[in-house]
């Protein structure tokens, strides 16, 4: 019965018996059970995948759900704040998974309410269960989440599933970590400081592609922009062309969390480093495992 706000909510430890966990969802060797239990999607912004995961994880586990999937279609569009909002779930349900635009919303809701909240997305702050699932991806491939190279290319300035998967590699010893971007959307500074490997800072990741083990791929997060004119001038700034994959070795990774817009040509679909499809697809069984964890906890 404990939130899920940011990835540094975990100990390393934790993280592995998590993956464990999931390894045995996966297997069938163990099954999430959370009869009689009730899980609220309270998804103030548009969602797909999370939402539906979600839902998916808590009904194959025996719970009920219940949500929303925008404001509109709550009482907020007639005025009524977050931590009401917030008060009312928590009569509705056991646990509540909570997506808003505002950073720091998920902390804010979780102070407020007696009952667990996940964090499935606050403004451009985390998107700590998406880390679980891209780390829980890495590990699936290699075999290991040590000692590995990783390039991060696109928005990493607003893009929250960045600043997740750059703080759980705090936990785990990369050999390097390359941010490709253009200059408008480098990391920010304040994340950059909680990091302890090494970090490399680069415009064009055709400078590092044969190098990489794992190639983080991000859409634009335009939604975060809150000026239109600077939006336009990198809404295409970068792109994932075949021809650049072809240099990858050939048992690298490209992940992505989706959903994506034009910054993966899409012939690399069939490439055999494009992972993104087979990393949503463990979306569902680390949440299920997550769930249970969260609010059975034995």
């Amino acid at each position: 019965m404990r939130d899920v706000i940011s990835i540094l909510d975990f100990s390393k430890s934790e993280v592995l018996e998590l993956f464990e966990l999931t390894d045995e969802v996966l297997s069938g060797k163990f099954k999430p059970r959370l009869e009689g239990k009730i899980v609220a999607t309270a998804f103030f912004e548009p969602s797909t995948r999370t939402a539906l995961s979600f839902t998916s994880a808590a009904l194959s586990a025996g719970a009920k759900v219940l949500g929303f999937s925008s404001d509109e279609a709550t009482s907020v569009s007639k005025g009524e704040n977050l931590a009401d909002t917030i008060r009312m779930l928590e009569n509705y349900a056991d646990c509540i998974v909570m997506r808003h635009k505002l950073d720091g919303s998920a902390k804010f809701a979780a102070e407020i309410a007696k009952k667990p909240v996940i964090n499935a997305g606050d403004g451009k702050r985390e998107h700590p269960t998406q880390a679980l699932i891209d780390m829980y991806t890495v590990r699936k491939l290699f075999g290991t989440m040590e000692g590995l190279t990783f390039g991060f290319l696109g928005d990493l300035r607003y893009a929250r599933t960045v600043n997740s998967m750059l703080r759980i590699l705090t936990m785990f010893r990369p050999r390097m970590v390359y941010l490709i971007s253009p200059p408008q959307l480098r990391a920010r500074a304040e994340i950059l400081e909680e990091l302890n490997y090494p970090v490399k800072e680069l415009t064009d990741v055709r400078d590092i592609i044969g190098e990489l083990d794992v190639l983080y791929v991000t859409r634009i997060q335009r939604e975060r922009f809150l000026d239109e004119d600077e939006y336009e001038k990198v809404k295409e700034s970068y792109r994932l062309e075949y021809r650049t994959v072809e240099k990858m070795k050939r048992d690298s990774a490209i992940l992505h969390p989706l959903p994506r817009v034009s910054e993966i040509d899409r012939r690399i679909d069939s490439m055999p480093q494009a992972k993104y499809f087979l990393e949503a697809s463990y979306a569902v069984p680390l949440r299920s495992a997550l769930l249970h964890e969260v609010m059975a906890g034995d």
